[in-house]
């Protein structure tokens, strides 16, 4: 599948809904429990920390939105923690396993580089092997598991946490 990926735009928030969404209705793919509203999306955008990198990968055949992934700074009540973003990321349910993640982790990379990042750390549910192997994939280690970290439904999840040095 070709793709571009670029910055994420506040006129892309409908079409980031409409990925997100669906995956946070699964109840399987991420920690999130509760549909977000194109306005809270739009707002969030808005919003987003200068230091954040968020990517959207564009098919070109019709120009959808079919994947976005997103990096924030991982603490901003302190400066020790500048060089540390953390990840999600997220693809159509549809679109899985099509190259989708792979190319937003490449422009992901190089942008939080520029902006002086030297690690990224995130969690994935310990219940997604897919996504797990995507990460690791991509040069992420296994560093711990957070235990019943989530619970979703009544249900507790482990989390894996995962790292990736972007410098040596």
């Amino acid at each position: 599948m070709k793709l571009s990926v670029r910055d994420a735009e506040p006129a892309d928030a409908e079409a980031l809904v409409r990925v997100l969404n669906p995956i946070i209705e699964a109840r399987a793919y991420t920690a999130f429990d509760t549909p977000f509203t194109v306005e809270a999306e739009r707002d969030y955008l808005l919003n987003f920390p200068r230091r954040g990198i968020w990517k959207v990968a564009i098919r070109s055949l019709d120009h959808r939105l079919v994947g976005f992934q997103i990096m924030e700074p991982f603490a901003t009540y302190t400066t020790a923690f500048d060089h540390v973003g953390t990840l999600g990321t997220y693809v159509d349910l549809e679109l899985r396993r099509q190259g989708v993640a792979r190319s937003l982790f490449k422009a992901t990379f190089d942008a939080a580089l520029r902006k002086g990042y030297e690690k990224v750390f995130t969690f994935v549910r310990a219940d997604n092997p897919a996504a797990l192997q995507t990460y690791l994939g991509q040069g992420f280690l296994v560093i711990g598991t957070a235990r019943q970290h989530a619970r979703i439904d009544g249900r507790y999840i482990d989390e894996i946490l995962i790292e990736k040095r972007l410098t040596i």
